[in-house]
């Protein structure tokens, strides 16, 4: 049957290409005439919108302070502040992190297996416009150091309305590599998107700093639409290629018959292609290449397979971020049979606008939770003092928990991560944590390596922080103070006193700190295996400072001095 429908598939394609071949030129002209005309005739009167950003409703990260407007997210809103000039502005929208030494820091979290390599986003934004468009040109103002925007996604939720629909889809517009540009200076950077079928006023746009030589800075964001369906887009004639019509019986049985038989007696024609002969671990580390779904369509072909593919092994890790798209309640579901060993996850960006329940979070914590080491729920922004309390009761072997940006958690549900004593690595970056949650954090957690503090507004006096992390954490290798507001001389002199072993130390726009104290020389002296030191935007940082820092601190590979008043040049050996 299979032939003659190919056979009967050809002849039809055959004759479609005589017909077209057999008319006459002036026939060709008033066919094509006729059907622009009917085009015309048909086609409405659209009008292209032009919008510019209304709200950023989310993000991963920024530059900037939580209680002010300068570097931050919030400045990508509205009609541009700075474009078409270039230069480091305080009114743009500028990410927290550039290039690829962020990566090597040793507070950083190993790469997880499976990332697809066509995956390069490490940061996003979310914002919202006034009118649902139907896409057909996305223009972003870059004014410095531009390139990072790697994607660009539409969302079918309109967030401004009461009545949400029950099925949230993301579509990607456009996606491209990291790249660096020519030049630092503005760009409206414009590329070719596709067609979606719904409308949107709720774009992400995800970055890539890494190959950047400075913070790339964003000021302004375009979304021009129809507000009906290009009827143009509604039907597709679908292109005939004589390579498709290729089904031959032999290829139809050769796909079929994959793993399905066991054929143990025919030497000559194996219907698993034999693949049961091999040994059962060379199987496993073939998967072990595959990423996550493209395991679970593995896991559809044949009983073989299926059987590999839901090894629990081949589910040690599980980096679920690059799916935050697709995730939700049922996925999880499907995947707690295989994930009983599971020791690190990453769910970072995953689950928000409803895709993933607290209840369905809780209920994979519970089945997939007991080996965990490594948990990654940056930006998860579906968690709650419940989620929380799973976690503390179900994962007492987790020694790494990243919650950074997860700005919606109430601050009580941050007392429950004392009761993970194991803990070596704690991010708590744009979070809501108050004084008396780190305080009992630090009592109980004394084995503590890595923390991150940055913008954490909620904490009212540091100098106590600083002083409960030199008595309780003396292991300590790296500490993230960014933009914290009340760190004093004295506080910082007992933390380098108690924590000799920091290797890295972020005092970015610690503006409370003064060089006239001797605070910066006491440092140097007092770490000596220094390796990053932040002192961003301290304006009294002095030559003095940097000698000690020179003569002490051999190791140091990372200085961020920028923004303060510094008239002398050294080299570190």
């Amino acid at each position: 049957m299979f032939p003659m429908l190919t056979l009967l598939s050809m002849f039809y394609y055959i004759c479609l290409r005589r017909r077209s071949r057999s008319g006459t030129r002036s026939e060709a002209l008033g066919s094509r005439r006729a059907v622009e005309l009917g085009q015309r005739s048909a086609l409405p009167i659209t009008v292209e919108v032009e919008q510019y950003g209304k709200e950023v409703l989310d993000f991963s990260s920024h530059y900037g302070s939580e209680n002010s407007m300068s570097y931050t997210m919030w400045n990508l809103a509205g009609v541009p502040n700075v474009y078409p000039s270039s230069g480091d502005f305080t009114q743009t929208a500028v990410f927290r992190t550039y290039g690829s030494w962020w990566e090597q820091c040793t507070s950083t979290a190993s790469p997880f297996r499976r990332t697809p390599p066509n995956f390069h986003s490490l940061d996003y934004l979310e914002l919202a416009f006034e009118e649902p468009v139907y896409p057909t040109a996305v223009e972003v103002l870059e004014t410095y150091h531009p390139g990072a925007v790697v994607r660009i996604l539409a969302c079918s939720l309109n967030p401004f309305s009461q009545n949400p629909p029950a099925d949230v889809r993301w579509e990607v517009l456009w996606a491209g590599k990291p790249n660096k540009a020519l030049t630092p200076q503005a760009r409206q950077f414009s590329p070719s998107i596709r067609q979606i079928s719904f409308a949107s006023n709720l774009l992400r746009l995800e970055v890539n700093n890494t190959l950047l030589d400075y913070y790339t800075e964003l000021d302004a964001v375009i979304l021009r639409g129809v507000r009906e369906r290009p009827i143009l887009a509604l039907y597709k004639i679908p292109v005939i290629d004589i390579n498709d019509l290729s089904d031959s019986e032999e290829e139809i049985s050769d796909a079929g018959g994959l793993c399905c038989r066991s054929g143990g007696e025919n030497r000559h024609n194996l219907g698993n292609g034999y693949f049961e002969r091999l040994p059962y671990e060379l199987i496993q580390l073939i998967v072990s290449h595959l990423p996550v779904p493209d395991l679970c369509r593995l896991a559809q072909s044949c009983k073989l397979f299926h059987k590999h593919c839901c090894d629990p092994l081949q589910y040690i890790q599980l980096s679920l971020q690059p799916y935050w798209a697709q995730l939700t309640d049922t996925s999880l579901s499907h995947l707690q049979s295989c994930c009983t060993l599971l020791q690190r996850l990453n769910m970072s960006w995953t689950g928000n606008r409803g895709a993933v329940t607290a209840a369905g979070f809780c209920s994979f914590m519970k089945a997939c939770g007991l080996s965990l080491v490594c948990l990654e729920l940056s930006c998860c922004h579906f968690l709650t003092e419940a989620c929380l309390e799973v976690i503390a009761q179900t994962c007492q072997c987790l020694q790494e928990l990243n919650l950074a940006s997860c700005d919606r958690l109430q601050p009580q549900a941050f007392n429950l991560i004392a009761k993970l004593p194991n803990l070596r690595r704690l991010v708590l970056y744009r979070t809501k944590v108050e004084q008396s949650a780190i305080l009992s954090i630090l009592t109980f957690c004394p084995e503590l390596r890595h923390l991150n503090l940055g913008s954490c507004v909620m904490i009212e006096d540091y100098d106590v922080v600083a002083s409960m992390l030199s008595a309780r954490c003396r292991s300590l290798r790296s500490l993230d103070l960014w933009r914290c507001r009340n760190l004093s001389e004295r506080g910082l002199a007992e933390l380098v006193s108690g924590c000799r072993l920091l290797e890295e130390l972020d005092l970015g726009w610690c503006a409370t700190l003064q060089s006239s104290s001797g605070c910066f020389q006491h440092l140097a002296r007092s770490l000596p295996r220094l390796r990053k030191l932040f002192l961003t935007a301290n304006r009294t940082v002095c030559d003095s400072d940097l000698e000690e820092l020179a003569a002490n601190c051999s190791a140091l590979e990372h200085l961020d001095i920028l923004g303060g008043i510094i008239f002398f040049f050294f080299f570190l050996s």
